[in-house]
């Protein structure tokens, strides 16, 4: 009789089949092997006839299905990963499979809200923390999981599907959901990290990306490394103090899911945010761009949400602020380059007293 736990050998669910989702199913195939949950049937039956999915050649011990209930009935530890607008809806299907023994670590970062009837993230004028919701208090509230953690850090799929070395951050306040999650995806090139503080890092991986889209703008703009220094070091301090006001431990943005994430996004043509920044610069729409990627890029959501949650919380964020003008009303990228530069700043660093 083997000593091994039987779970050892148990297959892994991961949920989403776009470029993140299929990073990590990859990763994990490694170790054991992987249900990957998609939507479309067309993708599954692409997945299982080519063995590629979105330029990713997908590893031979993943196997494709549409068929939720199938993943939470074999599989214990499961990897949703989908944009955050379609999470709750997918938790919501998922939730009648699920026990209190299934762990669910996300790889989502994005952020759900909650709003009035006949209200759209147009319409309504101010959000607060109770209106907005992280991922994990997302499946705690639609399901009946227990051991809910979240992936995070500068995991930029492309350098991942490459076997680039690369690292990050799996945060609960369970340390078996810790430990579990470095046992699953770390190998000779993918170091993972444990941090207790899931709160603050998911909040540090949605509010990175409102960086991002503004370093891309200034690399549109052909500006250099002095002025995409000096966002990143006053978007961290942004990134701090709206992430204290919505619960996140300061700790959270200061590692590889915080700063980490932030420097890796807010220098790579690989981000998606970064390429929204980038395309504005160069003239193109709002609209022109959207309608031109094939992934959401969360940044543009999470900037209405943040500059309203700043609103309500009458917060000092004047990166999400002028880049919500910029995104959603008629400032330009050049006014709103100038207005940053001008904005009245006494003290650097402002969030250690």
């Amino acid at each position: 009789m083997t000593s091994r736990n039987s779970s050892d050998y148990k297959p892994v669910g991961v949920l989403g089949a776009g470029n993140f989702g299929s990073a990590v199913a990859n990763l994990l195939a490694l170790k054991r092997p992987v249900l990957l949950f998609a939507r479309d049937e067309e993708v599954v039956k692409r997945i299982e006839k080519t063995r590629e999915n979105r330029g990713h050649k997908m590893h031979q011990n993943i196997l494709a299905t549409t068929d939720l209930e199938r993943v939470a009935r074999e599989c214990e530890v499961i990897f949703p990963i989908v944009p955050s607008s379609h999470f709750r809806a997918l938790m919501k299907k998922l939730s009648p499979f699920l026990y209190p023994y299934h762990i669910l670590i996300h790889g989502t970062k994005g952020l759900d809200i909650s709003l009035p009837p006949g209200q759209t993230i147009e319409t309504v004028a101010l959000l607060d923390r109770g209106c907005v919701k992280t991922m994990s208090e997302v499946i705690r509230e639609e399901s009946v999981a227990i051991r809910v953690g979240c992936l995070a850090g500068p995991n930029l799929s492309r350098e991942l599907a490459d076997q680039h070395p690369a690292a990050t951050v799996i945060a609960s306040p369970f340390n078996e959901v810790i430990s579990i999650g470095k046992k699953l995806l770390r190998n000779d090139r993918f170091q993972v990290y444990g941090n207790n503080e899931l709160i603050g890092v998911e909040l540090a991986g949605v509010l990175k990306n409102i960086i991002a889209i503004a370093s891309g703008a200034l690399s549109g703009m052909g500006y250099g490394e002095n002025a995409r220094g000096l966002l990143i070091s006053r978007g961290v301090v942004e990134m701090i103090h709206v992430g204290r006001a919505l619960g996140g431990n300061v700790k959270a943005f200061l590692g590889v899911a915080g700063i980490g994430d932030l420097v890796t996004t807010s220098n790579s043509t690989l981000s998606r945010n970064f390429q929204v920044g980038y395309k504005l610069a160069q003239g193109m729409t709002l609209a022109e761009i959207l309608s031109s990627m094939d992934e959401v890029a969360e940044g543009v959501n999470t900037v209405q949400i943040i500059k309203k949650c700043a609103d309500f919380y009458k917060l000092r964020a004047p990166i999400t602020s002028t880049l919500y003008k910029v995104l959603f009303e008629d400032l330009t990228i050049q006014q709103a380059i100038s207005y940053l530069m001008r904005y009245p700043l006494n003290v650097d660093i402002d969030f250690l007293d």
